[in-house]
């Protein structure tokens, strides 16, 4: 089955999770041109989209996504890109994973299988990881004479450190879930089985907490990336003014004084 007969991307909607499957189970999910598309437009529509409150991306079958399609053949009909063109064209692929980690909801990756190279690069692009125990990621660029897209060059050193992650980088050596969770690269490890199930838990969970708030946590934490203290101090006042005026704010007043469970409505 080619590409043309599969839907080559998923998409689940559950109450305010969006769940997005890459679905090219043959190939190891791996990327190509049509399905960076696909995952870029749904991303754009999810971002703007008021009824989500989370989004998961995972993978179809043993993996979750092995990177580019190094077996991808070019149309022997059009003229081969200029360098100009080849470019861009992966700026356009790399604007997926921008969105993952800046979209004001939260992101999550489930990792049910290897994520390798530009795999890795869009896990590490969501807010959290959730890891299958027995899973194996890897940067690989390496090991395919490839610099690294996607922003992994952003990504990884700011979680793992830059000095792990050049080592990472420059070898191309593979990781077990274990040593992700021990370095910072995942944040929880769960059984197989359990996988899918505590990632709907915690997606719902946050798709169904305090939108705003953790609106302005993300944009918070972005700033943080490259700003200077005042820029920050001067975001988060703004934030909490804007968090203050909520129902939210308010029903998790009323439910601290009669002690029981907040219900947010996200407004």
């Amino acid at each position: 089955m080619n590409d043309s007969e599969l839907d080559i991307l998923l998409a689940q909607r559950e109450g305010k999770v969006l769940t997005l499957t890459l679905n090219r189970p043959e190939r190891l999910n791996a990327l190509t041109p049509a399905l960076h598309a696909r995952l870029h437009a749904s991303l754009v529509e999810a971002a703007d989209d008021e009824g989500i409150g989370a989004v998961v991306l995972t993978g179809a079958g043993r993996a979750f996504c092995s990177g580019g399609d190094m077996g991808s053949s070019r149309d022997p009909s059009q003229p081969p890109p200029t360098l100009e063109q080849h470019a861009d064209d992966l700026l356009r692929h790399g604007d997926s994973a921008r969105l993952l980690h800046e979209m004001p909801k939260p992101t999550i990756a489930m990792l049910n299988g290897p994520a390798a190279g530009a795999g890795l690069a869009l896990a590490l692009s969501c807010d959290l990881r959730v890891i299958a125990r027995g899973t194996v990621l890897a940067t690989a660029y390496s090991r395919v004479a490839l610099s690294g897209d996607l922003g992994i060059s952003y990504f990884l050193p700011k979680l793992i450190g830059g000095s792990r992650a050049r080592a990472l980088l420059f070898s191309g050596e593979k990781i077990d879930a274990d040593e992700a969770l021990r370095i910072g690269l995942v944040n929880r490890i769960e059984e197989p089985e359990a996988l899918a199930t505590a990632v709907g838990a915690l997606a719902a969970s946050l798709a169904n907490g305090p939108i705003v708030a953790l609106r302005y946590m993300k944009q918070n934490l972005i700033a943080a990336e490259t700003g200077t203290l005042g820029e920050v101090l001067r975001q988060e006042a703004f934030g909490m003014a804007r968090c203050g005026r909520t129902q939210d704010v308010k029903e998790a007043a009323a439910a601290f004084r009669e002690k029981r469970p907040p219900e947010f409505k996200g407004r």
